[in-house]
C-alpha cells in the first residue's frame, strides 16, 4: 500500500481536486510503465509467516537490501518500513508482503530486467538468513492469527476499521499479494476510455492470473481466492465501479465518488490521526471532526485517493489491479498485456469494441465467475478462454505496433512477454490450475510442498 504522499499546500478551491487528477495527462512520447508486485516471506524452516523483528525477519531483510544493494531507508518512527532507490520503492504490506513499487519506466524489457534484479537482490538476502519468498494471490496455509502486523499507523488503524464495513478485509491486508502495472493517459477524453476498458477486462487479468486456490491449508472452491476477498472488503471504495460507464463520466465524477468514500486517517508530523469514516467533504470546509479548524491539502487528497479500492483506479495515473501474485514470468506478462492494449490506440478502440455493449450486469458477472472458475469462466453464453484470447491477440497487436526493441535491438518487440498467458489460452489452464494438479497428485494432499517448488 502507498506511503505518505506530499508536496500539496491547502486545498483553497474545490476545482484543485479534479486539477490534480488532470495534472496527469502527459503525450503519448512521456508515457511510461509502473509495475508492482508483491510476495509472502516465511522462515524456510518452520514455514510460518516473517515477523518484523529478529534475525530472520522483515527488518532483516530490509537491512541487508540497504547495506548489501544500497537502497536508502524510508523510516516511521525508529522502525524502517520501506527502501528507496532510482524511483522505485520497496515498502511493506500489512501482514509483512514484500512489495516493489517499480521506477515509471519506457519498456517492459525494462520493467522485467526491473523485476529480476530486484528478486535476485532480495534471495541474496533471504538465502543468508533462512528466508524464502513466494509468490501466490493468497496465503496457502496462515490464519489470520499467525500474521504479523507491520509498525505501520496506517495499518493499526485500517484494522480497527475493516470488521465494521466488512468480513474480509482483514484478510485482503494480511494474507494477499497483486502484481498490478500503472499506466499513464494523455487526456481525459483518453482517461475515461482507458478506465473503462481496465474496469471491464479486469476479469481477464483475474482468470489468467488467478494463483491462489488454497486456504488456510484446504481448497477453496476458487481459483482467485484474491479475487473473492476483494468482493466482501468495503462496498464504499471497491467493486467494478458502474458509474464509470455512465455518460458525462470524468475528473469531476471520481472527485465526487472520491468524496463518498469515507475517510480512513490523515498524516500530519510523521503520525497517522485516526479519521475513520470521517468526509473529506468536511475536510475542506475545516470542519473534519480529527482536525477541527484545519483544511486539507493536497497531500490529503492524494493520500485519500490511495485509500480507493476498485477493480482499477485513478491517481495521476491509470492502475489495474485484478491479477494475484505469481511466477515470475507473469510478473513481466501483466504490465505486457495492458501496456499492449493501452498504449496503441488502435488496440485501445479494439478492446472498447470488444466491451462497450455490457451492462454492469455482465461485467459484474465476469467478475465474479472469473474469480471461481479462471479461464473456465462462462457468461451468457461467452466462454472465457475465448473472451481472453481475443483480449491476448489485442494485446499483442498493440505490441507489436508500439516496436520497443530490447536486448539492443536483437528482440524486435515486447510480444515475447505474453507468452506465459498465450501458453494459459492454449491449454486452458493457469496456475491456480496447476498447482491444483500438483495438489492432488504428486503431492498428495501435502500442501507444505508449495514452498519449495514455487518460491522464488
Amino acid at each position: 500500500m502507498s506511503i505518505p504522499q506530499s508536496g500539496g499546500g491547502p486545498i483553497e478551491r474545490r476545482e484543485q481536486l479534479a486539477e490534480y487528477l488532470a495534472d496527469g495527462c502527459k503525450p503519448k512520447a512521456q508515457w511510461r510503465i509502473g509495475t508492482e508486485h508483491e510476495k509472502f516471506g516465511y522462515c524456510k524452516d518452520t514455514r510460518k509467516p516473517l515477523p518484523y523483528d529478529g534475525a530472520r525477519s522483515v527488518r532483516a531483510v530490509l537491512e541487508g537490501l540497504r547495506d548489501r544493494h544500497g537502497w536508502k531507508p524510508v523510516l516511521e518512527g525508529d522502525n524502517i518500513i520501506g527502501l528507496e532507490k532510482g524511483g522505485a520503492n520497496v515498502s511493506l504490506e500489512p501482514g509483512g508482503q514484500l512489495e516493489l513499487s517499480g521506477a515509471p519506466l519506457d519498456t517492459i524489457h525494462q520493467t522485467c530486467d526491473e523485476v529480476n534484479a530486484h528478486l535476485r537482490e532480495v534471495k541474496d538476502i533471504a538465502d543468508q538468513i533462512g528466508v524464502g519468498f513466494i509468490g501466490l494471490g493468497a496465503a496457502p496455509e496462515w490464519t489470520h492469527e499467525m500474521m504479523p502486523m507491520m509498525p505501520k499507523g496506517r495499518y493499526r488503524l485500517m484494522t480497527e476499521y475493516m470488521d465494521r464495513v466488512g468480513s474480509m478485509g482483514k484478510s485482503m491486508m494480511y494474507r494477499t499479494c497483486t502484481v498490478q502495472v500503472n499506466l499513464d493517459f494523455g487526456s481525459e477524453a483518453d482517461m475515461v476510455q482507458k478506465l473503462r476498458v481496465a474496469l471491464a477486462l479486469q476479469p481477464v487479468a483475474t482468470a489468467l492470473f488467478a494463483n491462489s486456490p488454497f486456504w488456510e491449508g484446504r481448497i477453496n472452491g476458487h481459483k482467485s481466492w484474491r479475487s473473492r476477498v476483494w468482493r466482501d472488503l468495503d462496498p464504499a471504495r471497491t467493486g467494478m465501479l458502474p458509474f464509470v460507464f455512465e455518460d458525462g463520466f470524468g475528473f469531476e465524477a471520481w472527485v465526487e465518488y472520491a468524496l463518498d468514500v469515507p475517510m480512513y486517517f490523515v498524516y500530519r508530523d510523521g503520525r497517522y490521526i485516526d479519521a475513520l469514516g470521517q468526509s473529506f467533504r468536511d475536510f475542506l470546509k475545516g470542519e473534519l471532526p480529527a482536525l477541527p479548524g484545519e483544511v486539507a491539502t493536497l497531500s490529503d487528497w492524494a493520500d485519500h485517493l490511495t485509500t480507493i479500492f476498485p477493480e482499477a483506479r485513478i491517481k495521476k495515473f491509470i492502475e489495474m489491479r485484478g491479477a494475484d501474485g505469481g511466477p515470475w514470468r507473469r510478473l513481466c506478462a501483466l504490465p505486457a498485456f495492458w501496456t499492449g492494449i493501452m498504449y496503441d490506440q488502435a488496440a485501445l478502440d479494439a478492446a472498447w469494441d470488444l466491451v462497450r455493449g455490457w451492462d454492469a450486469g455482465t461485467r459484474e458477472a465476469w467478475r465474479i465467475q472469473a474469480s471461481v472458475h479462471g479461464l473456465q469462466a462462462e457468461v451468457d453464453g461467452v466462454q472465457m478462454r475465448d473472451l481472453a484470447t481475443r483480449a491476448l491477440d489485442i494485446s499483442r497487436a498493440g505490441l507489436k505496433a508500439r516496436a520497443r526493441p530490447g536486448l539492443g535491438g536483437m528482440v524486435q518487440d515486447e510480444r515475447h512477454f505474453l507468452h506465459a498467458l498465450e501458453d494459459s489460452v492454449e491449454t486452458g489452464t493457469v496456475p491456480a490450475d496447476e498447482l491444483l494438479e500438483r495438489y492432488n497428485g504428486e503431492w498428495n494432499g501435502d500442501l507444505s510442498r508449495i514452498y519449495g517448488e514455487f518460491s522464488y
